[in-house]
């Protein structure tokens, strides 16, 4: 086969040649892709057999993160919230400036 390879080749212009070109590399790609996920689908039936989940093993998707609720509350805009964490909403900023407390804001 590789003489028949090299055959083509060597007879092929150089559009066939940009041609063949860009089927090798997107077959090498999909033969790539196909072999991580047969190595992939390898290693979750290893986990499984040992009671485990590849995720667990490996440290992969924690799951849902966790949301936070609100600690503080626009008192002009009952709608407008801020959890205390992260940057200073404008609304907070503003109600500081004009001298009210955090606590002042506080949620029940």
């Amino acid at each position: 086969m590789k003489k028949e390879i090299k055959a083509a080749i060597e007879k092929a212009t150089l559009d066939e040649l940009d041609e063949m070109q860009l089927l090798i590399q997107s077959t090498r790609e999909i033969r790539h892709i196909e072999a991580r996920n047969s190595a992939l689908e390898a290693a979750k039936e290893a986990a499984s057999k040992h009671g485990f989940n590849l995720d667990e093993l490996i440290g992969g998707k924690k799951g849902k993160k966790k949301t936070v609720p609100p600690k503080y509350r626009n008192p002009e805009n009952p709608g407008e919230t801020w959890t205390g964490r992260g940057r200073r909403p404008k609304w907070v900023e503003a109600a500081l400036a004009n001298g009210k407390s955090l606590k002042s804001l506080e949620i029940g």
